[in-house]
């Protein structure tokens, strides 16, 4: 499986892609031990970033992503238990809608890039 760019190849803003790919990893890396939906949340990146996920998808998806990475938020990500619900919540409300489309092989790679993540922590 390829993740690439058709975002930007049937007119999504590159600047948004761009921007989330940047800081998803960054902020992930930092916080995904932590996360109880860590494991959705790389399933949803690597759904958004298949060529094969269609536009809609892709477009719900890097929305709830960049929700996840803007440094402000509903509820500040530093507050303890509530500072990642309101990001929970945007990733499971996307993820219901897409659910179809969340494909084995995204799981598998979030799964694989989860053990890799928390072995580095």
């Amino acid at each position: 499986m390829i993740f690439e760019s058709a975002w930007t190849r049937f007119g999504g803003a590159p600047r948004e892609e761009s921007f989330v790919r940047r800081r998803f990893w960054i902020k992930t890396k930092r916080v995904a031990a932590r996360l109880p939906f860590a494991h959705d949340l790389l399933a949803a990146y690597y759904c958004a970033f298949d060529r094969d996920t269609p536009l809609h998808v892709k477009t719900a998806l890097i929305g709830a992503l960049a929700y996840f990475v803007l440094p402000t938020d509903a509820v500040p990500d530093f507050l303890p238990v509530l500072g990642y619900a309101d990001d929970a919540t945007a990733l499971v409300t996307t993820l219901r809608l897409v659910a179809d489309h969340i494909r084995p092989l995204h799981r598998d790679a979030a799964r694989t890039a989860l053990e890799n993540l928390c072995r580095e922590t």
